[in-house]
């Protein structure tokens, strides 16, 4: 179990402030892992929503604005041993790095970052996260890219070519990169992906031949319709995607203990869905989608309390 305490956040602001170049050696020094190990399969808690500006989780507007909040939460569910890494920009991995919360953990670093929820510029989603040097010189484990394909706005293609040009950085350094692609369009004057079946299939046609080589390429995909289709669509190793909260949790759960039983499916990288549940209880939604993805679980996993309250005083 992983508690954060005030004391944690006031040397996490000592860090930021008089030692930087910790959070560095925090990085380096940290115990790594394979990316795949034990059972081959992978659960990812997804933390990379915020520097995209979007703090929405269901009807909260702003309920990622609260960093300490977001931190504690990532917390628990990283002190879950089902749970095997999170996905985050430089900020997020950062602090966790600085907290002491990544040894032994699958570190993914989210690439793209620029297209900001409902901005007129939302398809010219450029890279202004990490890049593929970087994550390969801080020792991170896995890249990860949004690719949204907007057949009727002239930016989606800046955005094709700089992940062609990602996928390839990334197969020269070994480095595993997932894409997550959508087909997307203009709707109100706002980006909504298509989430039907035969779009899922088409946006992972187009994000599969992306780049020189794709022996290194992944998939996040969203659970939809007919997954059996959507999974024959590509023999890339895929993640699904747990997207926003909304649907009732044990439909969802449902959905996603279906599609994991999939050829090609290794694992979960949910982020909102679990760290925002309806009920607030973080611990025991991470705790059933761990055991979806692991089924080898210990039968008794010490429970986390639950964090209902806001941040820590």
């Amino acid at each position: 179990m992983t508690e954060l305490t005030s004391a944690d956040f006031e040397r996490l602001r000592d860090i930021r402030a008089h030692r930087p170049d910790a959070i560095g050696t925090a990085l380096a020094t940290r115990r790594r892992r394979d990316v795949l190990q034990g059972d081959g399969r992978l659960f990812i808690i997804a933390a990379d929503h915020p520097a995209r500006g979007a703090l929405a989780v269901g009807s909260d507007p702003t309920a990622m604005a609260d960093r300490y909040l977001l931190l504690e939460r990532l917390a628990v569910a990283l002190g879950h041993p089902g749970v095997d890494g999170v996905l985050g920009t430089p900020d997020i991995v950062d602090d966790l790095a600085a907290l002491g919360l990544l040894d032994g953990k699958v570190v993914v670093g989210s690439m793209n970052r620029g297209g900001l929820r409902g901005a007129a510029f939302e398809m010219d989603d450029r890279y202004t996260g990490y890049d593929v040097p970087t994550l390969a010189a801080k020792g991170l484990d896995f890249a990860k890219t949004l690719v949204r394909v907007n057949l009727a706005d002239p930016a989606t293609v800046s955005t094709l070519e700089a992940t062609a040009r990602a996928v390839d950085q990334a197969a020269a350094a070994r480095l595993p990169i997932m894409l997550e692609p959508f087909m997307s369009e203009w709707r109100d004057g706002r980006i909504v992906n298509d989430l039907s079946t035969d779009a899922v299939i088409l946006s992972t046609a187009i994000a599969s031949g992306l780049g020189a080589d794709s022996a290194y390429t992944w998939m996040k995909l969203p659970v939809v319709a007919d997954m059996e289709r959507v999974l024959a669509a590509t023999t890339l190793p895929t993640l699904l995607l747990g997207g926003d909260s909304g649907a009732d949790p044990d439909e969802t759960f449902a959905a996603w203990e279906d599609a994991l039983a999939l050829p090609g499916v290794r694992g979960l990288t949910v982020g909102r869905t679990l760290l925002y549940p309806p009920d607030g209880d973080v611990a025991a939604a991470v705790d059933t989608a761990a055991r979806l993805v692991h089924r080898e679980l210990p039968a008794a996993v010490r429970r986390i309390p639950t964090i209902t309250e806001g941040r820590i005083s």
